[in-house]
């Protein structure tokens, strides 16, 4: 006897937006699931403020406005889950700045630099479902992540007023991973 199953369609995920001819976004809500990797547990952090500490740690400079958004690396311990790794970004209309990500040594997980990488995914997620254009980040010697995600080195001048003033030298930029737009288009975004 045949059983019959209904079969939904697999999801478009090259489907795009007709306004923009870019792939559409997630949603907020599945771009901010809780996620695990190799034991280490991903998720936005509902009050970015707990991440303060271990940006003081790092010598990484906090947001100067109040983080739009904000991500952290939980380790299970003897004591509990606790904070190694966060990642927030203060955002001015379609652009966000990010600030670490920072993640602690310190008894921390065995691979820093790919709790560091899981950090930027997951924002990248989450900034893509807020619809941001473009995502930019201070290098502090994580180029390696950086050029993984396709960010690009820009000037200076690409960040958008409101965002200037901050610390650090250098900057990297994403637009949805591809390095092929220009710094004109950038510009009218602003």
């Amino acid at each position: 006897m045949a059983r019959s199953r209904s079969r939904r369609p697999a999801p478009d995920l090259h489907a795009s937006s007709p306004e923009t001819g870019r792939p559409s976004a997630p949603s907020v809500a599945s771009a901010t699931l809780p996620r695990v990797w190799e034991g280490i547990g991903y998720r936005p952090l509902p009050d970015a403020a707990v991440a303060r500490a271990l940006f003081d740690f790092a010598a990484v400079p906090w947001p100067a406005a109040p983080p739009a958004l904000a991500w952290g690396a939980y380790a299970a311990g003897a004591r509990g889950e606790r904070l190694v790794g966060a990642l927030a970004g203060e955002q001015h209309r379609g652009d966000v700045l990010l600030h670490g990500p920072v993640v602690s040594s310190d008894d921390g997980p065995d691979d820093p630099l790919e709790v560091a990488a899981q950090l930027v995914a997951a924002t990248l997620d989450h900034a893509a479902a807020l619809d941001v254009t473009t995502v930019f980040a201070r290098p502090q010697g994580l180029d390696r992540v950086w050029v993984r995600f396709g960010f690009i080195p820009v000037p200076e001048g690409t960040l958008p007023a409101p965002l200037t003033g901050r610390a650090g030298v250098g900057l990297y930029a994403w637009r949805g991973g591809s390095a092929l737009w220009t710094l004109r288009e950038a510009a009218n975004h602003s």
